[in-house]
This record gives structure tokens, sequence and C-alpha cells, in this order.
């Protein structure tokens, strides 16, 4: 067939003209396949004529001709409504896989729209007549043969982004001419949401772009104009000979346009050549805060969230609970459909009922987000919510139900707290706009009177106090220091004055009518007076949250050391008092969220609850919360460590889910058994629980955080060659107040060469004498200092933020001292001289001796670190409490044997701990008979012990069908647990039994006196050999010379460490060699070097067995024990605590 014969019968008057829609739809696509010489339908796999109705898989789907993965093809009579056609093809569009293309033909006029995801919808049109013309002709053809190449070059998020630079040029010029940041905000959002309706044809006639680009008008009739159109939408009406839909919604209850410069009538005419009706709103809310609220415009081009990121919150959490339950209705429905022979018999009545109840279900399902910012999630929730429904539709009338009128999900479904006015206002247009671009994507028509439902249940306040005792969040921290609040991210615009509590509300569904809030315990008001200055009339209490189905959200990230500076003293204090005994003092922000959803899980006031945190959560007294929620409930999916955008920044975060959920455990996208408060994997007898663990006695006084400053303590070195040559009018050296200093950074790389000035307690008076130094303080330090909330750092602002005594008094009869990163790629130590000060970045350990050394440097200090530490984006941190204060040392050589930090030198050179044979025996001994007497109290013992084999169960095939370890060894650790419990298949022996007083010594029974020296030199002696290794690679004698360190004025010689200096011409090679790219590489001789080293400590644990491939999961369970059984000896002590609730050693 040729075009023109084609266009002949299928054109007016031709013989094929009058055929109706079905006489003619297939007869006009075979023609037409064969004008264009395409494949006909069925000629390949998925690819078919509708017959009556198309099944595909369980949903039924209306399209004439389907073709997947290219498109849907709907035809029609000449002359009839391919708009209606479209929105036919838009609703079954989930059940037809969601085709990239939907093709609507009334023989006269095809019209191509494309359905790409991520991408604007664009049309193609092709006439009838037009099909003579070979290129018309190709671009049909393409259809079939190159789908992909209508995929439409800019994307929604392109579009997005450019809407939003836009926008924030407008809001900045119209700032620096002095109008109101709010006003600015709040017309612009007018305006953009204006730019979407008339987009999707909710203002008539390009009505909005019309008036913008109308040159004729002058600024203040423009201001006029708007002014006008803004007040009709608040009611509806007319507008010149439009009639305008009423759109409520409180969005254009305030009207209040500025003037407009020439520039900025340019901008907003850009703005209106963009495709609104594109908008990606996953991702719009956080753009348009960005660009409209000022203290966040800086962050416009940084990165963002994907929201495929949010949807693994959303899916555990909201999709697959209500897919289970949704699933089950089907099966019902499916059932009694079957039975049913007429319409309106008792089975179509039955499933009709069954139905309905479940779309009541979904209308009363309610989504909260407490910390919602600019909407997105809520966004994706609500998403989530009518992507169910859509799909229950679609299976109710493919099961032979009627099509209902319209959906029952909307904004109504969800809820937000955020105390950010910018943030709250955006998330409700988020929503809105969410809204009417699902309905306009899925063939729904737009609902009017109004178009807008009213959220006032987005609230404006804070999410976690309330201040006036109503629990409402009525009232926002005032007075003087309040600083920004907890709901908000910090540095975010803060309302000018206390918004009042919300107008309306949605009525609380049937299935959540209860009493109280969802996650506010009850507790009677905290008198605030003495806490918050400025605020004496006003009580603290927990802030309500509205009642809801499940909770989603990303609370702010803010850590405990930060809280202070950021939220202000009083109201740090306050919070902490609010909810003392449920969130540990000293948590990071995020976890007052956790601890709020837990509670109302806990009350059944909530389902579940899906939240974002830094990955700190995982240890520390952070974890305290996830503990809590692994006690009432439980943990049934996480993302441990993944990567995240906030505030524009990249950071790592866990994803948790916890709750009422009937689902598999899944951890890092794997499925198992369940998971453990700091996210590892738990009821797997060859896992750890490493969470049991608890701080050890013999660990404690050694292991310190570095120097905390606050304030710029830090110079130059050449800085401070000029001061300790200097002198001072009481005749003392400046070296009394001058040493150098290392950070992490050092550690990991190269020295920066900083020095720092440390005035310990020395008073202002004489600090003052040590002229250069103290009046760089007083430039450099003092005017931070003078606006720190804490009144001591601020009065005595000469001196470090912690003076670090504890360390000063443990390394003062040292001349080294053992360090590390706090937080690095590799976990590596390094000897510093005690005159080098460690920065907070850096955890110090107080001892001098290479066994020490040797046993935190081995694999099983390593491995333990990392799984009792938290981490820094993808970087582990190593904390005191947790990762030293833990960890078991072999017998003998506890801290607590070295304690008197004595040392002797061994051939080779290296140093191991004195007297480390009859004195350490001793004690060893000692402590043993203070197990003997204290047995009797122990009798818990055994059942901890055992929690560290979990039971074994049958989705785990590497579990013992007798409980007992897999690996070797642990069998016996097992069966001394048990025989140091004394117990017998009777039960537990009297303390007097003799077997139960032999067995104690059995358990403790300690190396000899020799085996624990020897042990000692063969660990010191490798730790020698590994760090002389490292030291030649790192500064080569042949590239390197030592220099001595300046001398200081009145003094014979230097009290510094030397100085390692490049030879000439080495200067490059040198700055290349550091650690961290040593440990990048590990050579054969450092691999050779550390398993030297792993197999000297292995053999002063006994662990005779060891080899390098034992499992890392084997080696924990072999600390945990050791760490159970030392912890219990000491467990009535009143002062010993878990890990978590102890504070960090620090200098």
């Amino acid at each position: 067939m040729t075009p023109q014969e084609f266009i002949k019968k299928w054109g007016p008057g031709g013989p094929a003209f009058d055929l109706n829609e079905r006489q003619g739809a297939q007869p006009h696509f075979i023609d037409l396949c064969q004008l264009l010489e395409v494949p006909l339908p069925g000629s390949v796999g998925d690819y078919i004529f509708e017959q009556d109705t198309l099944v595909l898989g369980e949903a039924r789907g209306y399209a004439d001709v389907f073709y997947r993965n290219h498109f849907a093809w709907e035809n029609k009579a000449p002359g009839r409504n391919l708009d209606t056609a479209l929105k036919q093809l838009l609703t079954y569009s989930l059940a037809l896989s969601n085709p990239p293309l939907l093709v609507v033909c009334d023989r006269l006029t095809t019209r191509i729209h494309t359905q790409f995801n991520g991408h604007p919808s664009e049309v193609h049109t092709v006439l009838l007549h037009e099909l003579d013309q070979p290129e018309k002709r190709a671009l049909l053809r393409r259809l079939w043969l190159d789908p992909e190449s209508f995929r439409p070059k800019k994307t929604s998020r392109d579009i997005t982004e450019a809407a939003a630079k836009s926008f924030a040029t407008l809001a900045e010029g119209l700032r620096k001419r002095g109008t109101d940041a709010d006003e600015v905000a709040h017309f612009l959002t007018q305006c953009l949401f204006c730019f979407f309706a008339e987009d999707v044809g909710l203002l008539p006639g390009n009505m909005f772009e019309a008036l913008v680009n109308n040159k004729h008008l002058t600024s203040d009739k423009l201001t006029q104009g708007l002014t006008n159109l803004f007040t009709v939408m608040r009611k509806g009406g007319l507008y010149g000979n439009d009639d305008i839909p009423w759109f409520n919604g409180s969005l254009f209850k305030k009207v209040k346009v500025p003037l407009l410069s020439i520039m900025e009538v340019t901008e907003l005419r850009n703005a209106a050549a963009l495709n609104w009706s594109a908008i990606d709103v996953s991702i719009f809310g956080t753009l348009f805060e960005r660009g409209l609220d000022p203290a966040k415009r800086s962050q416009l081009g940084a990165h963002y969230t994907d929201p495929d990121t949010i949807m693994r919150i959303v899916e555990p959490v909201l999709c697959r609970p209500l897919l289970q339950k949704w699933e089950l209705v089907a099966q019902e429905l499916r059932a009694l459909m079957a039975k049913s022979t007429k319409r309106n018999d008792k089975h179509h009545k039955a499933a009709l009922a069954s139905f309905v109840r479940w779309l009541e279900l979904l209308k009363d399902y309610r989504v909260l987000d407490p910390a919602c910012g600019s909407g997105n999630f809520l966004f994706l929730g609500l998403k989530a919510l009518k992507d169910i429904e859509h799909q229950s539709h679609l299976d109710a009338v493919a099961a032979g139900l009627d099509r209902q009128a319209d959906l029952v999900t909307g904004p109504h479904n969800v809820l937000g707290i955020e105390l950010n006015e910018y943030a709250a206002e955006l998330a409700r247009v988020t929503v809105w706009i969410g809204e009417l671009q699902w309905r306009a994507d899925h063939g729904y028509e737009f609902k009017t009177n109004p178009v807008l439902e009213p959220l006032d249940h987005i609230e404006c306040r804070d999410a976690l106090l309330s201040f006036g005792g109503t629990g409402s969040g009525a009232r926002t921290l005032g007075g003087t220091g309040s600083g920004a609040q907890a709901g908000q991210t910090p540095g975010a615009h803060e309302p000018s004055v206390p918004k009042s509590p919300p107008t309306s509300a949605p009525p609380t569904p049937r299935n959540l009518v209860g009493q109280g809030d969802a996650g506010a315990a009850p507790a009677p008001a905290i008198a605030a007076a003495t806490a918050l200055s400025g605020v004496a009339a006003l009580s603290a209490v927990e802030a309500a949250w509205p009642k809801a189905s499940v909770v989603i959200g990303n609370p702010p990230f803010l850590g405990d050391k930060k809280m202070r500076s950021e939220l202000g003293d009083d109201y740090t204090t306050t919070l902490r008092k609010v909810y003392e005994g449920r969130v540990p003092g000293g948590a990071d922000l995020v976890c007052y969220w956790f601890e709020k959803a837990r509670k109302a899980i806990e009350t059944n006031r909530l389902g579940a609850a899906g939240l974002v945190a830094t990955n700190s959560i995982r240890g520390g007294k952070n974890r305290k919360v996830l503990e809590a929620i692994c006690e009432t409930t439980r943990i049934y999916e996480a993302w441990s460590d993944e990567g995240w955008v906030n505030e524009g920044a990249a950071v790592r975060v866990s994803l948790v889910a916890f709750g009422h959920a009937s689902q598999d455990v899944m951890l890092d996208g794997a499925t198992v058994a369940g998971i453990h408060s700091d996210l590892s994997i738990s009821c797997d007898s060859n896992i750890a629980d490493t969470t049991m663990a608890r701080k050890l006695e013999s660990n404690k006084g050694v292991s310190f955080q570095g120097a905390v400053l606050i304030g710029d303590f830090e110079v130059e070195r050449r800085v401070a060659e000029e001061w300790l040559k200097a002198p001072n009018p009481h005749g003392q050296s400046n070296c009394q107040v001058l040493r150098p200093i290392s950070n992490g950074k050092d550690l990991n790389s190269r020295s920066r060469g900083l020095w720092v000035v440390d005035f310990n307690r020395l008073n202002k008076l004489d600090a003052s004498l040590f002229e250069k130094p103290f009046e760089y303080v007083v430039q450099h330090v003092k005017p931070i200092r003078a606006t720190n909330p804490r009144p001591a750092r601020r009065d005595i602002w000469w001196q470090h933020g912690e003076h670090g005594g504890g360390w000063r008094s443990a390394v003062k009869n040292s001349f080294r001292f053992i360090a590390t990163s706090q937080v690095s790629k590799h976990r590596f130590f390094i000897w510093l001289p005690t005159q080098v000060w460690p920065h907070q970045t850096v955890i110090a350990f107080a001892r001098a001796d290479d066994t020490t050394f040797g046993i935190l440097h081995s694999r099983f200090h390593e491995i333990w670190s990392l799984r009792m530490g938290t981490s820094l984006e993808d970087r582990p941190r190593y904390t005191p409490t947790t990762c030293f204060e833990t960890f078991p040392f072999p017998q003998g050589l506890t801290p607590a044997d070295t304690a008197h930090q004595r040392t002797e030198t061994v051939d080779g050179g290296a140093l191991i701990p004195a007297e480390s044979s009859e004195q350490n025996m001793l004690l060893a001994h000692a402590e043993r008979a203070q197990a003997a007497i204290k047995i009797e109290a122990k009798t818990q013992l055994k059942t901890e012990i055992r929690a560290v084999n979990l039971p074994p169960t049958s989705s785990h095939p590497h579990c013992d069908p007798e409980g007992g370890w897999a690996a070797k060894g642990s069998a016996q650790v097992k069966e001394e647990t048990a025989q140091r419990a004394g117990d017998t298949e009777q039960g537990p022996l009297p303390p007097s039994h003799p077997q139960r007083a032999s067995t104690i010594g059995a358990m403790q029974a300690a190396p000899t006196s020799q085996a624990v020296r020897n042990n000692a030199i063969a660990i010191a002696t490798a730790a020698k050999r590994l760090n002389d290794l490292r030291e030649n690679w790192l500064n080569p004698p042949e590239w390197t010379m030592r220099v001595p360190e300046v001398t200081p004025l009145g003094m014979d010689h230097s009290p510094y460490p030397d100085r390692i200096l490049p030879k000439p011409g080495f200067e490059k090679d040198l700055a290349e060699r550091t650690l961290t790219k040593l440990y990048n590489q590990r050579p054969a001789w450092l691999d050779s070097a550390h398993k030297a080293l792993d197999k000297a400590v292995a053999n002063a644990y006994g662990w005779t067995d060891y080899t390098p491939d034992m499992p890392d999961d084997e080696i924990l369970k072999r600390l945990l024990a050791l760490n159970l059984q030392r912890s219990a000896i000491s467990a009535t002590t009143p002062d010993t605590a878990p890990p978590a609730m102890v504070k960090n050693n620090r200098p």
C-alpha cells in the first residue's frame, strides 16, 4: 500500500472512513503496519491486539494494541476525543507494565505521548495527510524500531533545578531591595504553584504566563494584576472572562505581591517558559527550600538525596505491609467473584463489601513525618499510598468488580511537623503538586471546590518540646540563648515570632481513635523556670505527635557536642531533662525521634517507623535507643552504612525500620534471622552478639581522646620558633606553654608541623606573663570563646576547653605513648613522644611498652574495634569506651597488669612491661580469689555467656544442631562456661560445693609467669619489627635527615623531639610516603609482619589453633566470651556500667 492509497482509503470520503471504532481499529492498524513496513501484532512475543480484554498477569489492561517496552495504542473513530483516550491509557498503564510511549489515534490524527520515567512528557503529532512525507513515516516507524529515540533529552530533574535556580535569583534580588524574606518566599511559592497549575490545565489558556509576559504592563500594574489573580484563586470566580476554580488550601489566604523590577520581571518570564508540569516533586521541596531560604542559598548547587534511597525507608514501613494486606483481600475477592453468577448476588455483594473495607483502611491511613522539612518523605509516602490504591482498583476490576468513581487517598493521609517556616510551607506545596501531578499522570480528573485540600496538619512547630504545658507545641522557646530549635535543621530560617497552633486538622480516623498522642510518654510537666532563662513562666513537656499509622522521616543530624552551641544551653538542658531515663545524656539529637517513635509503638499508638540517622547511632550512647527498640519491639529492616546527603553534604547514615511488621528481616539488602542494636546480624550461632560486651575494670584510665581546644590555639612552627627565642618579664621560657600538636590527619598522612599554645590551668595573670603566646590567644581565641554558651569556656578563655588532667597524669613519667586517628580508613597505631600534644581527633594510650602496642595493632583488636566502633562517612571511628575499654587483653598482659608503666628492654631492643611475670601472676591470683568469694552472686553468668551461642535456627544451615559453636575451640569455651557456673543436670551447685569451687580455678587458670613473659617478649619483638619496617619505609635514611628542634632561649638543648626533614631533591618523594597509602597498597612485607604479630598475640591468648584464615566472627566470639567472663567477675562493683553509658576519658 502506497502512502496515497492509505490516505485515500482512511480519509474523509474513503471506503473505510465511516467504520465505527471496533470495526476500524484492527484493519487500520494492519494497513499502517504494511505502509510502514513494520511487524504485525502476533509476529513477536508481547505484541498483540486486545481481544475483548487483555489480561496481563493478574490485572486487566485496556488498549487496542500492546507492544511490551514499546507502546500501548488506543484507536478511536474519526473526530472522537483523543484526550479521553489518553486518560484511558494512563489509567491502565500500570497494568500494561508502564510502556514508555502512549499512542492515541482517530485515523485522522496520531498523537505519540512519551512516558519515560524521570523525563517530561513530550507530544509528537502526525496527521493523516502528512503520511506522504518520508520524515513523518520515519517518525512513526521509530515506535517499532527505536522507541528509546523518543526519550526527551531534558530530565525532570534538569527542569526542576533550572526552576529552582531561577527562583533563587528572584528571591535574592527581592531581598536585596529590602523586601521581607518571609514575604518573598510566600510570593514566589504562589508563583511557582501558578506556573504548575497553568501547565496542567487548572488555570485556563496560559493566563498566568500571558500576564507575566505582557510587556505593555508597568511594574505596578503587573503587581496589581497578580494580586487580583491570587485573590480570585483564594475563593474562585471570574478573572476577566475566565472562570477560575476555588483553590483554597491557605496558599492564597495571604496575598502581598512586591513591586518587581525589570530584571525580576525578566527572570519571572524566563521561569514561565519552563515545563512546570514536569517538575520532579521528589526533589522539588529540597531545591526550592535552598533557593528561597537565605540561610540555605549556598547549598543550591549541592547534591540531594536520591528518591530511590528514600524509598529504602518507605518500602519496608509502608509499601510492603500494605501490599501484604491487599494480597489477602485480593485473594478473598477472587474467590468470592469466582462463585458469583450474577451482579449483586450474595458473593458479589460480599466481594464489594470486602473491597470497600479495604478502601476505608486506606482512607484512614496516616503517614507522619515529624521532621518533614520541605516534604520529600511526605510526597513519596503519599505517592506510595496512591500507587497501592491504584493497583488495588485494577486488581478489583480484573476480579470482576466495577471501577470505583475516584480514589480515597489524598493529601489528608499525610501529617507533618516542621519548625522551619519556609520548609513547612514548601512541604504543603510539595504535597499539593504531587497529588495533582499523580492524578494527571494516571488519568484521573482533578478535584475541584476546592482544588487544594487544607493542609494545616502539616504543622509549623517543635517536634520534641512544648512550652506552656499543653503538649501541643503551640509555643516555641524564647528568651536569650535559645538558638535554633530541635525540630529544624540547625542554621535554617527561624520564624520571627512564635506561630499559633493550627486552626484545624484532619479528623482522627476511626481506627486511630485513642487516648494520648503518638510517642509522648505520660510525664508531669517539668518546671522550666530554673533551666530556661527568659521563659520562667513556662513549663516544658514532651511535644505531642498526632496519631498515625506509620512514621517515616529524616530527623536533623546534630551530634551531642554541637547541641549546646546550635540549640543553646537552655533548650538542650530542658530537652535532656524531659527525656531523662529514656534518651541518655550525651546522645545525638536524632535519638529523640527514635525514642518517641519507639514509645508510640510500645503503647500501640503507632504500627511501625522508619527513620534515618547518622551511622553513629550504632554505637556509644546513641545505641541505647536502638537497644530499647530491640527490647520492646524489633528492627526488621536496616541499612547499616549508606551514603546520604544532608544539607548538601555527603554523609554516612543508617536507615532503620522497626515496629510491628510481618515480613522477612533484611539487613543491607540480604535476608537475615535478626538484627542486633548495633545493626549487625543476630540469631546466628556464627555471629557474635557484641552488643553484650561490657566495660572492663582492668582497662580503665588508659585510653584518652586528645585535647579539646575550643578556639584557634594552633600556630605554625615558624611562629612557635620565634616565640621560643623571645624573653618574658618573669624570665621563664615560652617552652612551658608551647608544644607540637598532632591531629588525625598528621598520623594518617604527614605532619603539618603545627604547634599549640597550652596554658594548662594557669590563671589569667600568670598566663599573661608569657607575652607572645598570650597576645595571640587574646586576638584569636578570646573573640570565639566570648560567644561560647558554657560560662567556664566563655570566662576562662585562655585555657583549653578541656584541660586533660587525666592524660597529663597518665604520661607524666613516660617518654612516649601510643596514638591512633579517631577516624581512619585503616586502623593503625603509631608512637608519639610525650612532648607532642594529641589533638581531639587522636585517641591516645598511656603505655610505652611494645607489648601493648603489638596487642592493639593485632588483627584481634582491629576486628574488635571495627565491630564496636562507629564510622564517619565510610571511615571507621574509634571510641575509647566501646573499642578499648571493652577489649579483653591476653591474661597477664592487661592494662591493669601494666598499670605501673615500667618497662624493660629485651634482646633486640623491644620494650616489655617490667616484672611481667611474678607481679602479674600475683595480681591474677588475687583476681581469682575475689571471684571465688563473689561467685554465689553470679548465677546469671551461664545465661549471659551462653547468649553468645544463640539458639540454632533452621534458616541458618551453619548452626550446630546442638547449639554449640561451629568453629574449632568454641566447644571448649562453652564447656568451661558451664563448669564455671558450677551447674549440673540437676541444677546449680551450692557455693560451698567442692566441685563448684574447683571449677572456678579451672576456668580462671592463668598461664605460668614464664609463659606471660615469653608472650610479652614475642609480641613486643614482632611489634617492634613491624614498626621499624614501617618507619624505614616512611622515612628512608637515604632520603631524610634528623635535625634537632629549636632550642628555647635560656636552655642549652631542645626539649622537643628531632625533626625529620627531606634531603634536597627528595621532597616530593617523601611527601608521597604516608601510612594511609602504605596500607592501601599493603605490600607483602607489611602483610607478613602483621601476620607474625598476630601469631604472637594469638599464642598469648592460648589459641594454638589460630591461622590467618580463622573467620572474623570466630575471633569475635572468643573475645566476647573473654569479655563476659572478666566483666562478670567485677559485676557487683557499683561503678561498672555498659560501655555506652560511661563518659570518655578525655584530656
